[in-house]
């Protein structure tokens, strides 16, 4: 199979991650990056990482000779670019962007992308919204709970993100100075992350009608997330372990280890890990992911990988990044 991809903001962080996957994806063929701020410049030269992988330009021209549109555009930048250009409806779209990902914001035409909740709608589905990065990781550590029904608690959720989850736009809490050996909370019980996490837990359990007191970090690190959350439960520490273990069987990215998680773990792969303990009555759960892939533009390609018919993990397998 020969999938003819196109690419939406390729200059980006995202855009970057996403070139790399697949150029050196066996069964897709890259027709053109857009950047309009980079027209006719080489790749390599914004990314230059790939100098001597690829000589393809950037341009700020498009085509309808693709099967699959990646968006790695800004929040509101995505649903702007799909009213101002006309896309052949035969056309897959993977939106990066969050402008897609609430039911309020999609109507019946897009399918939120975590495959791990939905993965036979993603096989069938024309649009595709890819989930935000910490919602990625949070859901991974509660979808199993959700779908037993023993989400009966309020959830405390603490989750640590790297400097590139802000993006490469420049501001204050993103300059190396201010982020090196720090650490900061920002959007406190308030991101815009736990809406689309929420409406993820009610699939699963129509019933669930928690609080998750959700608290975000900036960390000193370039990439990944690490999430730690607990709640009130019944479990023992075997049944918690058989739960995880039962739901994720089938999930060929995401793995539940009896060992405590560390980020290192994930950093440049599509792998997402999950450790769980009991700790009196509160159960314990750690999930880890990269950003940037399983975050992001790796969960994009297995996306792609899902609709094409590809196995889910093709062009994925590879540790391979800039950073």
């Amino acid at each position: 199979m020969n999938i003819k991809a196109g690419i939406i903001g390729g200059a980006g962080y995202t855009g970057g991650e996403m070139i790399r996957i697949l150029i050196n994806h066996p069964s897709v063929e890259i027709k053109f990056v857009h950047s309009n701020s980079n027209a006719g410049n080489l790749i390599s030269s914004v990314h230059e990482d790939l100098f001597g992988d690829t000589d393809l330009r950037f341009t700020d021209e498009l085509s309808n000779d693709v099967d699959v549109l990646f968006l790695c555009v800004g929040h509101g930048n995505a649903k702007k670019f799909l009213e101002e250009n006309q896309i052949d409806k035969s056309i897959k779209i993977i939106d990066l962007s969050q402008d897609f990902r609430l039911k309020a914001n999609s109507g019946n035409s897009w399918v939120y992308g975590l495959p791990e909740l939905n993965r036979e709608k993603i096989k069938a589905a024309s649009y595709i919204a890819n989930p935000g990065c910490f919602a990625t990781c949070i859901q991974l550590g509660l979808l199993p709970l959700a779908a037993k029904g023993l989400l009966k608690s309020e959830v405390h959720l603490n989750a640590t993100t790297g400097s590139t989850g802000a993006g490469q736009g420049l501001s204050t809490t993103s300059h190396f100075s201010w982020r090196n050996n720090n650490l900061s909370v920002y959007k406190a019980f308030d991101h815009q992350h736990l809406n689309e996490i929420g409406e993820s837990l009610k699939q699963l359990d129509p019933t669930f009608d928690e609080v998750l007191n959700f608290i975000p970090q900036r960390g000193d690190f370039t990439r990944g997330i690490l999430a730690a959350m607990y709640l009130e439960s019944d479990l023992t520490a075997e049944e918690a372990q058989k739960i995880y273990q039962d739901y994720y069987e089938s999930h060929v990215f995401t793995h539940v280890s009896k060992k405590n998680i560390d980020l290192k773990q994930v950093v440049n792969t599509n792998k997402a890990l999950i450790h769980v303990e009991k700790h009196g009555t509160k159960l314990f759960i750690v999930s880890i992911v990269d950003n940037l892939l399983k975050g992001a533009s790796g969960q994009a390609v297995q996306n792609m990988n899902l609709i094409f018919g590809l196995e889910e993990g093709t062009g994925l397998r590879l540790k391979a990044s800039a950073f």
